[in-house]
């Protein structure tokens, strides 16, 4: 097992693939999967092997994990081939886990894969056989989802077709981001500098011959769905944020739909004051005050929410930072993209 040290130099991805870079990247992100962990490197090892031979690399990224995740990612790395593993210095997320992961790879193709074995590993011969017809993107499509609640079900279902009506990209629906991607479009999406990321958008943003491989979504192998409500909401935001000024467009109606209300109220009560049918009372007050106060707030939440968004851009902050990588006898520890020269 070979370390690089925390001062490393820097080198760019381009100068880190050698002429013998394998056929294939994995990329997974980790986080408390120390139950998952080693049945998933067991299919996802079959996999690669039986698709492409021993031209692969597994990349598990932990994504400041409370277990053991990290300590069993550096035992991979030390008694199996092909595996790199990446230890980010906090919990980072799961959308900058994977880009951690896609930055420091080197294979012809990337598969993003979650480690909790969901996404079926097997498929992913199947993935580089449509990759063969030249396509640069093979995205799985759930056909079904096991064991996921009818709220969670439901309010998927109603993102992806909010973001679907709105979004300014055409970003396939029941779509996650277990994919199989070119180099080519991989050296693309690390090209891309956002702070709040939303792959899945992003990949269908960057074009090229896409095309969905039908699947069904198993249930976790172990523990508990990582992705809490309050995750869900973020990654929702940065999807409608990110890839549509829809929200900006309805703030707008909303203040002109209350523009008018206004005018509306304003001549009923002049009316009524000149033809002495003017009734006095706390109801209307208190609708109207409702009404326009329920208005500017939302108005001011959607404005906020893309101000947030250009808050966090211009900060210039690295989108994550990396603690120690780690890899393989036969592999040579990339070096970290974090890292500024000495």
């Amino acid at each position: 097992m070979t370390s690089t040290p925390s001062g490393g130099p820097r080198k760019d991805a381009a100068s880190r693939r050698k002429a013998t870079a394998p056929r294939l990247s994995v990329v997974a992100p980790c986080y408390n999967e120390q139950d998952t962990l080693p049945a998933f490197m067991d299919r996802m090892q079959a996999a690669c092997e039986a698709a492409v031979g021993a031209s692969y690399e597994i990349v598990l990224i932990n994504d400041g994990s409370r277990d053991d995740t990290w300590k069993i990612i550096q035992a991979f790395a030390a008694s199996r081939p092909g595996v790199v593993g990446i230890n980010l210095a906090r919990n980072h997320g799961h959308q900058l886990a994977v880009s951690a992961g896609l930055k420091l790879t080197r294979g012809d193709w990337v598969l993003v894969i979650d480690a909790d074995l969901q996404d079926p590993p097997e498929l992913l011969a199947e993935m580089l056989r449509a990759a063969a017809e030249g396509f640069d993107v093979v995205y799985g499509r759930r056909r079904t989802r096991a064991s996921e609640s009818r709220f969670k079900l439901a309010t998927a279902s109603l993102f992806y077709r909010l973001l679907g009506s709105v979004s300014d990209v055409d970003i396939p629906q029941d779509v996650g981001d277990f994919r199989l991607i070119s180099r080519r479009i991989a050296e693309r999406l690390n090209a891309m500098p956002e702070q709040d990321r939303f792959i899945r958008g992003m990949v269908a943003w960057l074009g090229g011959r896409q095309t969905e491989l039908l699947y069904d979504r198993d249930a976790r192998y172990a523990g508990e769905t990582k992705y809490t409500l309050s995750k869900m909401l973020r990654l929702a935001v940065a999807g409608l944020t990110g890839f549509s000024t829809a929200p900006l467009n309805f703030a707008v109606v909303l203040a002109l739909a209350g523009t008018l209300i206004g005018v509306a109220i304003f001549l009923y009560a002049f009316v009524g004051y000149f033809f002495g049918r003017a009734a006095p009372g706390w109801t209307s007050l208190a609708l109207i005050s409702v009404f326009f106060g329920v208005g500017q707030l939302g108005c001011l939440a959607i404005v906020g929410a893309y101000l947030g968004r250009v808050y966090m851009q211009v900060k210039g902050r690295p989108l994550y930072l990396i603690d120690e990588i780690v890899a393989s006898r036969d592999l040579a520890a990339p070096a970290d993209p974090t890292k500024t020269p000495a």
